[in-house]
């Protein structure tokens, strides 16, 4: 576990030194997220009734942008190899690089999410069930992004092609997290919707992380 986190440290560490990354996430997704008003008028019950899917397709926009580079930057430098021949499972690591790009991209759209959601005037009571569900939406988008970035490892215009793989793999994520500020907002229990988000993220943490290393051992052979 101590090889776990040095690579989950080494990874935020790369990346506060490079910088733009979580940044990069959180500034698109509040210029975005800004942009609604101007296109859809500044009427508080339109925005109050699309504040949910508003946060969401945002989020999952921003979320993306960090993606790209989850694994091209050690396949390019040769980092990939020599993590393939450590002691450390390949999964291990996949699951490290995961969670390293969930706190430098997920969690601050965590934070951010409940305030553009009061600025587009969603109602109180739809806060508690949008920060539960983007608290179980924003890992399984890192996630099941790291099998997108593994398959498009080495390829030319990777970004392209990897939102092709991954955009409608986040569908479901999108409907149950949406559904469940849905139905606070019409006095209904968000239980279901998520509880299927959890399902999702327990399917996703030992499936994504096997499927992402499958793809980078083909990617170096």
């Amino acid at each position: 576990m101590s090889r776990f986190f040095i690579i989950v440290g080494r990874e935020i560490t790369l990346a506060l030194r490079q910088g733009g990354g979580a940044s990069l996430a959180v500034a698109f997704f509040v210029l975005a997220s800004v942009l609604f008003p101007l296109g859809v008028g500044p009427e508080p019950n339109i925005l109050a009734r699309i504040a949910g899917g508003v946060v969401f397709v945002t989020a999952l926009l921003a979320a993306m942008l960090s993606l790209e580079r989850l694994f091209q930057a050690d396949f390019e430098d040769g980092s990939l190899e020599l993590f393939a021949l450590s002691p450390l499972p390949l999964e291990l690591i996949v699951l490290a690089k995961c969670l390293a790009n969930w706190l430098l991209a997920g969690a601050p759209l965590l934070v951010a999410a409940p305030v553009i959601a009061v600025l587009l005037h969603m109602d109180a009571a739809g806060l508690a069930a949008l920060a539960g569900a983007m608290l179980l939406a924003t890992p399984i988008l890192s996630l099941i992004g790291a099998i997108g970035a593994a398959l498009t490892v080495g390829a030319r215009r990777g970004g392209v092609l990897l939102s092709l793989l991954v955009l409608p793999l986040y569908v479901p994520v999108l409907i149950f997290a949406v559904g469940a500020v849905d139905a606070v907002l019409q006095d209904l229990s968000p239980r279901p919707q998520l509880l299927a988000l959890g399902g999702l993220l327990a399917a996703a943490l030992p499936l994504a992380p096997w499927a992402a290393a499958g793809a980078l051992r083909q990617a170096l052979e």
